[in-house]
């Protein structure tokens, strides 16, 4: 049987090749190595490198990516497991220009991140005192020289990424610091095997839907690895799943083989809101007449998976149908969640995760510029039925098609697809992120001179892949792309796109102006949570804008953007102590950020089924910062979150506009069930006086649409001009939406009254704070970070009328009698930033 051991400890890290600005007491320093783990993580164990999430300290680390790295230790062999063993270095994740040496000897050499190297150790080995030592060079020496070679290849950014097959964020983007990492980031092992092993095994669903007859089935495609001298051995294959089993056989000389196994009692793997998620672990054993030789096990599911983008009266629509029924997507798009890929692993995913599922996601886009997951990824997904669209790694930015680079890509594109394919969460291969768009309109072609730019991946390299390996999912050139070369890659009409125009150049109410049929990035920035902020802008006192707080802020002209988003909806503060300062502005931005988020993705799920899905600008972060994200670096639920819980539910609700300006309640069901409601839409003035109600019997089936109106009666103007109404919509379950139907900057706000009473949460978890409303309250959130910094509320964002009650809950360590509960930064509405509050 082929044995497996880790090679995971008694390593040591060496800096063997300095860059010339390289601190000079670390040169022939040698330290204690994680593996996995990287330079960066290694020296700060060892209190060798501040932590450059803080400060301003990433400016002072740029020198460990252009440094030589020697890592070493040893290793016995393991028992022999038959005759004439054969033995393998097996490392699943190089970080990434590698040399690797077994007793002086060169083994193998490496050039790519993203796929898993095995080296042929057998004549290098001795039974005890085995040394390795693996060099990782300098990836800007590697870039420097393939530029070299090729000549200029244009991206967005002024760094190298697109010479070599790395993280593409390590190199800096518009939400990340420039972190270039070297390291072994994923697991080592030594494999010990006699005659042959499972080199993959690939297994494809087939689900019969109504309409067809027969069992599902699981066809296993399996290649082995055959020793020398063990090439006629006749082999056989046996495969298990739930409960059913089926065997094959491999003739002498040959590699590959399939089997198919019969369930009949598969149940069907379904997204999360649409069915349950039964997982099959399914074991694939390679034998001889002697006994098995290797053995493989996965979890797999059944399900079906196809993508429709057929041609209609609208454009090219742009369908995900699992089961033969079509998914409304309410997605989000995830990037690393850490600088130092290697420090995620199931709990951190696990975490992340959770933050999509309590927000009503149900797709999670991989993007380009990262990396692919680890396996803990995807098992958590097909766990939670969270789908996943998987970009291959290519970002904002053109490729080579010439060796080494394609040979590399190729070699990577096979190995992922491979480890991925047994994975029923993972729904869509998509060619690259924005490099058809940049192509076209960002001035590449006039640098490029006909030179090859990475077209020939996403339209033959790729899906040929995909064609080989993973027939039975779907494939897409790219995002944005329109289905055909002839036309825009980001027309609106055709397939997904991407609206970054509203944050780089508009102000968010520009949303309503778009009619896509499927949206795969859009969003807008807001600061980080305040623990987060406090602790990476370190300055003293933390102020929202200054060289620190820049430091945290990657777009271009972020701050400017910033304020020019805030400044046509909320009031704009400063105020001289800086606490309060700070408070003001994570406070407006964040609720800016939020509100543009809900109004964009109201507007496109009021136009399902036209608009077939929205994949938010983006879950997570990977460090500090100010971004797109819903969650921030450190985990916390920025207010962006609570809104997009909301806009995501399946049964939605949302005021909207019409043409002529006067509101109505848009309702869209992506609910399993039919929905039925008496639902009220009521109108109040901003003192509390109702105006006009309307009650509507609503019975939705799933997938099904409605708009209700909603009787605008006539007003007195206020002093500033048009008097600010205030338009509910409700059922039997509470509040769905709540909106002024003015600006709040115009609004006339009264001064916020209210009263709260704090008390212990029933069973002990945390503390409930009650409030009541003497005044409209626009916006009510409970800032429960500013008592603990782990503390997590339930519900933001509340608007009250006067006399109205919310009861916030915290999960919290900190008491209920703590008299900051009721302090005017932890309680704070809009009211409390107008000039009369």
């Amino acid at each position: 049987m082929t044995l497996r051991s880790a090679v995971d400890t008694g390593w040591r890290l060496e800096l063997t090749e300095p860059a010339a600005d390289a601190p000079a007491e670390l040169r022939g320093r040698s330290v204690p190595a994680a593996v996995p783990g990287c330079v960066h993580t290694d020296l700060m164990a060892e209190g060798l490198l501040a932590d450059p999430y803080v400060g301003l300290n990433e400016a002072d680390q740029h020198w460990i990516g252009r440094s030589g790295w020697t890592w070493t230790t040893s290793f016995d062999l393991p028992p022999t497991p038959g005759d004439d063993p054969r033995r393998e270095l097996v490392f699943h994740g190089l970080d990434t220009v590698a040399e690797i040496r077994v007793n002086g000897h060169v083994v193998g050499r490496a050039a790519d991140m993203h796929r898993t190297h095995t080296f042929d150790v057998t004549d290098a080995v001795t039974p005890t005192g085995n040394e390795l030592r693996v060099h990782i060079s300098s990836v800007y020496a590697y870039t420097e020289a393939r530029r070299a070679e090729r000549g200029e290849l244009p991206s967005t950014y002024d760094e190298p990424f697109n010479y070599v097959r790395k993280m593409a964020a390590n190199f800096g983007w518009d939400w990340g610091p420039t972190l270039v990492t070297a390291g072994i980031w994923k697991p080592v092992e030594l494999l010990s095997w006699s005659g042959a092993r499972l080199e993959s095994v690939v297994p494809a669903v087939d689900v019969p839907l109504p309409g067809r007859d027969g069992p599902a089935t699981v066809t296993a495609a399996v290649r082995i690895r055959r020793a020398p001298g063990a090439e006629e051995r006749e082999l056989q294959i046996d495969a298990h799943v739930g409960g059913h089993g089926a065997a094959g056989r491999v003739g002498p000389g040959e590699s590959t083989a399939t089997v198919t196994v019969d369930i009949p009692d598969a149940r069907l793997w379904w997204p999360i809101g649409m069915g349950e998620q039964p997982l099959y672990e399914m074991e694939m054993t390679l034998g001889d007449a002697e006994g098995a030789l290797d053995r493989w096990r996965r979890r797999i599911g059944f399900r079906t998976v196809a993508l429709n983008t057929d041609a209609d009266h609208a454009g090219t629509p742009f369908e995900i149908l699992v089961n033969g029924a079509h998914v409304p997507v309410r997605g989000v798009n995830w990037i690393p969640d850490d600088c130092f890929v290697s420090r995620t692993g199931r709990p951190e995913y696990a975490a992340a995760l959770d933050h999509a599922v309590e927000a009503n996601v149900n797709l999670v886009r991989v993007w380009g510029g990262g990396i692919y997951e680890k396996d803990e990824f995807y098992d958590l997904c097909d766990e939670r039925g969270l789908l996943v669209w998987q970009d291959f790694l290519f970002a904002c930015a053109t490729y080579s098609e010439e060796e080494p680079l394609r040979g590399e890509i190729l070699a990577e594109a096979r190995d992922n697809v491979v480890r991925l394919a047994p994975h029923p969460s993972l729904v869509l291969w998509n060619g690259n992120n924005e490099n058809l768009w940049g192509h076209r309109d960002w001035g590449w072609h006039e640098i490029l001179q006909g030179r090859s730019w990475g077209l020939g991946y996403y339209t033959e390299l790729l899906p040929a892949v995909v064609a080989e390996l993973d027939p039975t999912r779907p494939y897409w050139p790219g995002s944005p792309y329109s289905g055909s070369q002839d036309r825009h890659p980001n027309d609106p009409l055709h397939g997904p796109i991407h609206i970054w125009d509203v944050w780089n150049e508009r102000d968010w109410t520009a949303y309503a102006e778009y009619q896509p049929r499927f949206v795969a990035e859009f969003g807008f920035q807001g600061p980080a949570c305040r623990p987060t902020v406090l602790r990476a802008v370190n300055d003293a006192p933390a102020v929202p804008f200054g060289p620190v707080a820049d430091a945290h802020q990657k777009a271009k002209d972020g701050v400017v953007k910033l304020a020019r988003g805030v400044r046509p909806h909320l009031p704009e503060r400063r105020r001289t102590d800086p606490e309060v300062e700070m408070s003001d502005w994570l406070y407006l931005a964040q609720l800016n950020q939020a509100r543009a988020v809900r109004f964009g993705v109201d507007h496109l799920r009021g136009q399902w089924p036209r608009c077939s899905g929205t994949v938010l600008w983006q879950l997570n972060d990977c460090w500090p910062v100010t971004s797109w994200s819903a969650v921030d670096g450190d985990g916390h639920r920025k207010l962006m979150w609570y809104a997009l819980r909301a806009a995501y539910r399946p049964r939605h609700a949302a005021v909207s506009t019409a043409t002529g300006g006067r509101p109505f309640v848009r309702l869209t069901n992506n609910g399993a069930d039919t929905w039925r409601t008496d639902l009220t839409a009521q109108v109040h003035t901003v003192a509390g006086e109702l105006l006009a109600e309307d009650t509507h019997v609503t019975v939705l089936a799933p997938g099904a649409t409605a708009a209700l109106p909603v009787t605008l009666p006539p007003v007195r103007p206020s002093r500033g001009g048009r008097a600010a109404l205030v338009v509910t919509v409700r059922d039997d379950t509470g509040v769905l939406h709540r909106t002024l139907t003015e600006e709040d900057i115009a609004a006339d706000l009264p001064p916020a009254r209210l009263t709260a009473v704090t008390e212990p949460a029933p069973g002990g978890d945390g503390v409930l704070v009650r409030v009541r409303a003497h005044t409209l309250l626009r916006d009510l959130v409970l800032n429960a970070d500013r008592l603990d910094d782990s503390a997590v509320v339930d519900e933001q964002m509340i608007t009250l009328l006067p006399g109205e009650e919310h009861v916030f809950q915290a999960r919290t360590t900190a008491s209920a009698d703590d008299p900051r509960w009721l302090h005017p930064l932890t309680l704070r509405c809009v009211n409390d930033l107008t000039d009369e509050g």
